[in-house]
């Protein structure tokens, strides 16, 4: 009589939905680019000064948290995985002025410290056209004096764009900081652009963007 297979109580990890990569796409503000791995975006890039650099920029963001990790290959946008296309289609919209808040889009959040982390789900509830400030971010993670802290981790945000730290501005509207390409004037023509899906204004408030 044949003996039965031997089985293992070994589980095997069930595979990465799709193969980790990055790759360039044009859009209304030049071109950007994102990368990711099996489980979400790692990061988003905006224009550097030539593609080269923006590249490179994307390429340190995606492994700041695993440095020991290979560089990830470059694909055609075309080769993007569907979930990747859509993300893609979802900033170039944004950008060309739709009212996109890329809640949807899947991230990559291993590594990223847990303050990071809720500031980043914090950050992603501000729709197009509107701006919280630091103090009032930290004041909803129940955090009033983690301001300064709250910057820190909207500077160190690899998911620009997809995460919205462009939306966060400091006390009095002042603009704060940016540290994608382009510092503030990045940051103000992205409010610009998306100053036609501002919400209506209550009573007495500004509509100037700094």
């Amino acid at each position: 009589m044949p003996r039965p297979p031997e089985t293992s109580d070994r589980i095997d990890p069930p595979p990465p939905a799709f193969a980790p990569a990055r790759c360039l796409f044009d859009s209304p503000l030049g071109t950007c680019g994102i990368a990711w791995s099996g489980a979400g975006v790692l990061a988003v890039q905006l224009p550097a000064v030539d593609d080269a650099a923006t590249l490179a920029r994307l390429a340190r963001a995606a492994r700041g948290r695993d440095a020991a990790s290979p560089a990830l290959p470059v694909v055609s946008v075309g080769e993007a995985p569907p979930v990747m296309a859509a993300a893609i289609a979802g900033v170039v919209a944004l950008f060309s002025g739709q009212a996109r808040d890329l809640r949807e889009v899947p991230l990559d959040l291993t590594g990223i410290p847990d303050f990071a982390r809720r500031v980043y789900a914090l950050a992603r509830e501000i729709v197009p056209g509107a701006t919280l400030s630091y103090g009032e971010l930290a004041r909803r993670l129940g955090e009033p004096g983690a301001a300064r802290a709250v910057g820190r981790a909207l500077g160190d945000n690899p998911f620009v764009i997809v995460v919205p730290c462009h939306r966060v501005l400091a006390a009095g509207g002042r603009p704060g900081g940016f540290s994608a390409p382009g510092g503030l004037a990045t940051k103000r023509r992205l409010l610009e652009i998306e100053a036609a899906c501002r919400p209506p204004l209550s009573p007495g408030q500004s509509g100037r963007l700094f």
